[in-house]
């Protein structure tokens, strides 16, 4: 295709690496013709680049397999996740997993996404809801607005909570920014 086609969030080939539009802009020079300035995000190392392209070069875009997977477990850098569909077990290095040990628990579905029957990306879910393990009790009297106090989570993940929050109860997690959302009532 067309590098005046492309869209953010596409999935391109450029010299032999997947990339993932970030963002575009279109800029006209002073002489010659227009190009697009793009931010692209490496999808095996993570690497932002920049790249000028002209608006009539020709670029790869790439097709994602985006299947749904069970995560089974981990033990030590190896996540073992499976296909929901065929059941077969595919082992994850901490590169490939990234931070979702830190929001996985067993037993949890993800979407995986796949590039040549390689799995390339792991999609957490928007949110989820983890148990909170250790925190520093309640302060009485403190009303101080935006007061927070760490949390430690059953998966190992240290958030800031309110003040409310105590040890056993269930909360919400947004997995973009790894903030707290709410307690979740049972």
């Amino acid at each position: 295709m067309k590098a005046s086609e492309m869209k953010k969030g596409m999935t391109v080939t450029l010299d032999d690496t997947l990339y993932t539009i970030v963002d575009y802009q279109h800029v006209k020079l002073g002489k010659g013709g227009a190009v697009y300035q793009t931010k692209l995000r490496n999808l095996i190392d993570g690497g932002i680049r920049d790249i000028r392209l002209r608006a009539e070069e020709n670029i790869e875009q790439a097709y994602l397999d985006k299947r749904k997977y069970e995560y089974l477990y981990s033990a030590g850098s190896e996540h073992v996740i499976m296909d929901l569909e065929t059941y077969d077990q595919v082992s994850l290095d901490d590169e490939q997993f990234g931070d979702a040990k830190l929001y996985l628990k067993p037993n949890e579905q993800l979407q995986v996404s796949m590039y040549q029957e390689k799995p390339i990306q792991v999609d957490l879910p928007t949110t989820v809801d983890l148990e909170v393990t250790d925190t520093a009790p309640e302060i009485k009297g403190a009303t101080a607005t935006n007061q927070y106090k760490p949390a430690t989570l059953e998966t190992g993940l240290t958030v800031s909570v309110p003040p409310f929050v105590k040890i056993g109860e269930m909360i919400r997690i947004d997995t973009r920014t790894g903030d707290y959302v709410t307690r979740v009532k049972e």
